[in-house]
């Protein structure tokens, strides 16, 4: 990590760690004062630190792991191997390196879709899943593949990638995201964390080309909810989100039969924007939960 990624990591409770794997190393905050296992997946262009106020505010009852996903943040970036699969693969190698048999899951945007691929595969590996205004829950249309050049040039998420000339620059469109409206202490640190001197001397994101468009071209063809999904979720739905409509819902409401909405101010980046609001509803579920597994063990060994 650059100096600069240092000193924003003295305000931050956690700890940055590397876990070294066949072919990439794993970067990912964690969060080790509590003891229940929780699971933090951030979006498409972004990295861990976006978890930063959640992290903070569960800490005393979670073990929590906040990675950057590979060909994000101070993660690897390989030249290929972005699927769904690739990605539950390296997550479920950093939970047995952790000895977690299974976890807690929040997932945002993107990440969310994995998540439900996930939770499709491999039931047993998670307690609990919160969704944070899903993206690309079905499968993208095959005719929307021409359309990929213009999305890469108007997804406020991809906006970042540059190239910019300077590093002023590039923190003048951030302050133009959503996710950097009222650019607060923690956005700003968020932002920095994610920049990057490329090698020609200008500015980009930490993300990857070649992240971006295998990740695109496997959410084309993978479908997030299949089959129905008995796990314990909480559906995050920010007012001025994606998903506003029954319509939007309609995956969610059919395949995840233990499913509870709840509605956050805010947008997309809700997290970012209204942090208060948003870990105060996800901190209400997983309590619930953690109440009602701890029930259930005792139940168990009487």
């Amino acid at each position: 990590m650059n100096q600069t990624g240092k000193e924003l990591l003295t305000w931050i409770k956690a700890h940055q760690q590397r876990l070294k794997l066949p072919n990439l190393q794993l970067s990912f905050f964690e969060w080790n004062q509590g003891q229940e296992p929780l699971l933090l997946l951030h979006g498409m262009a972004d990295h861990g630190m976006v978890w930063t106020a959640l992290g903070e505010s569960l800490q005393d009852h979670y073990h929590i792991l906040a990675p950057d996903l590979r060909g994000h943040g101070n993660s690897s970036k390989p030249s290929s191997g972005y699927r769904c699969t690739d990605i539950i693969a390296d997550l479920e190698a950093l939970m047995a390196y952790r000895g977690w048999g299974s976890a807690h899951i929040v997932a945002h945007s993107w990440s969310a879709k994995v998540a439900a691929v996930w939770a499709t595969q491999r039931p047993q590996a998670i307690r609990s899943l919160v969704l944070i205004d899903p993206f690309f829950i079905d499968p993208i249309p095959r005719w929307l593949k021409t359309t990929f050049p213009l999305l890469y040039r108007v997804l406020p998420f991809l906006k970042l990638m540059g190239p910019f000339a300077t590093y002023e620059q590039a923190e003048q469109q951030a302050r133009q995201l959503k996710q950097y409206d009222g650019w607060s202490a923690l956005q700003q640190a968020v932002f920095k964390a994610g920049m990057e001197q490329k090698f020609d001397g200008r500015w980009g994101s930490k993300f990857v080309v070649q992240a971006r468009d295998e990740i695109f071209a496997d959410v084309m063809t993978v479908a997030g909810l299949t089959t129905p999904i008995a796990i314990p979720t909480l559906f995050v739905q920010p007012e001025r989100g994606l998903n506003r409509t029954a319509w939007q819902l309609k995956p969610y409401r059919t395949y995840l039969q233990n499913l509870q909405i709840v509605r956050v101010p805010g947008h997309h980046w809700c997290f970012l924007v209204e942090p208060i609001a948003v870990n105060q509803a996800i901190a209400a579920f997983l309590e619930h939960q953690r109440l009602a597994r701890s029930s259930n063990d005792h139940t168990e060994e009487s």
